[in-house]
């Protein structure tokens, strides 16, 4: 069986959506949930009381029922929560997280892939990034409870998982080595969890995912096949137009007047030497027009993750006055996306879409009160007493500053945890001041699509119509 050419891009929080990666799916193309994050929005549907009953349905087919009850009974609010009132946060994760932090984190990771593959046989991958290292196993041991396909793992060099998967495919303990900052060479710091502490013998082995890390450089792609020999797939090579985080620029970072980093030669990657190394690959940014689908077959790559296309299709999780916007001003010529060196607390590069009332405004970031209440890329850096501790760039800098922090990798920082949220209508209202969480759209810089799909500014499209012309672009080009 030949593999598909179109993987659509798992783009997080929840903009990647079980619907979306149904439809692509069943249309015989890999579809993508996106893992980031996915314990808080299951929560918080759960918590606006699930109208639809998606999320209840999902746990009903969870191989231990016990534990999905303990989630619904303590997340599930019947007719949902007030609309004056905040969602109650989940847990943060820690070096040592909560069983019941645990079995939810599980549970919806299940529930996400088993909504994404009900009622068809198509392939569904998750999308989870390096840059989160705490949940990542019980990310991948709830996926794969649920039949996931493809991991796919961007946003850092993921090596660990291939032990991970051989780990859990038989149902052993699996062991994610943690970076801390300030630890002493020889210092191990992991996360440890064994499958059976919280499913017992019930489950003797599971089906192992293929593996395709999203990476940017053959010099990684041939440093991962040495090491790795025989435990990945295959690769997703992202160019530096993608949406999301993007690697950095080898050697000093410098912006062009148009607000994106300039590039150069060393931080392309040479496609004919990850064609050599034999291992199927897609590439991603920037390839949804003729001449994108041209230079893939040049290249020899299978085919093409697309991630704006369906981000702004009806079916995305993104909420639909900021989608019908982007749409509008994307169908104008007038989206103006930008390189954000500073958002992100992973220090990564940011693609940021500028539309007005988000965080993109310098006006709106300002005028947010810092708080670190999700938690999900908080720095482990070790205290005077040899203990973990825990800091975000992000979260109020005074506090920053006390557990060791330089005020300098605060300034500019953004909280991508709520802000992502707000993206797909689960904003967060602060209880100490009141303060509604404002968005923060992250897009890739190719929509020309847009006007293939949409005959004026105020139409929209479905995910389906976003693949028939990805379609059409393949059949015109061969």
């Amino acid at each position: 069986m030949s593999d598909p050419k179109i993987i659509q891009g798992g783009m997080g929080i929840g903009v990647s959506t079980y619907n979306l990666a149904r439809t692509v799916s069943s249309l015989g193309y890999v579809g993508t949930v996106s893992g980031t994050c996915a314990e808080l929005v299951m929560v918080r549907n759960l918590q606006l009381g699930d109208l639809k009953g998606d999320w209840r349905r999902a746990l009903s087919h969870f191989p231990i029922p016990e534990m999905a009850e303990r989630v619904l009974r303590k997340y599930f609010i019947e007719n949902g929560k007030s609309a004056e009132a905040g969602f109650s946060n989940v847990p943060m994760f820690t070096i040592k997280p909560s069983t019941p932090l645990i079995e939810l984190t599980v549970c919806a990771s299940f529930a996400q892939v088993w909504l994404a593959k009900e009622s068809h046989n198509g392939l569904v991958a998750v999308n989870l990034m390096t840059k989160l290292p705490m949940p990542m196993v019980y990310n991948i041991f709830g996926c794969m409870l649920a039949g996931v396909d493809y991991i796919l793992i961007g946003a850092g060099i993921p090596m660990q998982i291939p032990s991970v998967l051989d780990s859990l495919e038989k149902m052993e303990t699996a062991i994610y080595q943690l970076d801390v900052l300030g630890a002493k060479k020889g210092d191990i710091y992991q996360m440890v969890f064994d499958p059976k502490s919280i499913v017992g013998d019930k489950i003797k082995s599971l089906k192992r995912p293929k593996f395709v890390p999203i990476i940017t450089s053959h010099i990684l792609a041939i440093s991962m096949l040495k090491r790795l020999p025989g435990k990945i797939y295959g690769w997703i090579i992202e160019r530096k137009d993608a949406g999301g985080h993007n690697a950095p620029p080898r050697g000093k970072v410098e912006m062009g007047s148009d607000g994106l980093i300039i590039y150069g030669p060393r931080d392309e990657p040479d496609l004919n030497r990850i064609r050599d190394l034999g291992l199927p690959f897609w590439l991603a940014g920037s390839f949804v027009s003729l001449e994108g689908i041209h230079n893939v077959f040049e290249s020899g790559a299978v085919g093409i993750q697309a991630g704006t296309i369906f981000a702004l299709s009806s079916e995305s999780g993104f909420n639909e006055i900021y989608k019908r916007e982007l749409r509008r001003l994307a169908f104008r010529g007038e989206l103006k996306v930008y390189d954000d060196i500073l958002a992100s607390p992973t220090g990564f590069p940011f693609k940021v879409a500028h539309l007005p009332g988000s965080l993109s405004g310098d006006e709106e970031y300002g005028n947010r009160p810092r708080v670190c209440n999700i938690g999900h890329l908080r720095q482990l850096f070790l205290e005077k007493d040899g203990s973990i501790g825990y800091r975000c760039p992000a979260e109020p800098i005074d506090i920053f500053i006390s557990k060791g922090g330089l005020p300098d990798e605060a300034i500019g920082r953004k909280c991508l945890c709520n802000a992502l949220a707000a993206n797909i209508d689960l904003r967060q209202l602060q209880a100490r001041t009141g303060y509604v969480e404002k968005p923060l759209i992250t897009l890739g810089r190719d929509y020309e699509f847009i006007r293939y799909l949409m005959k004026s500014e105020d139409n929209s499209y479905l995910a389906y119509q976003a693949i028939l012309y990805l379609e059409s672009l393949f059949e015109r080009a061969k």
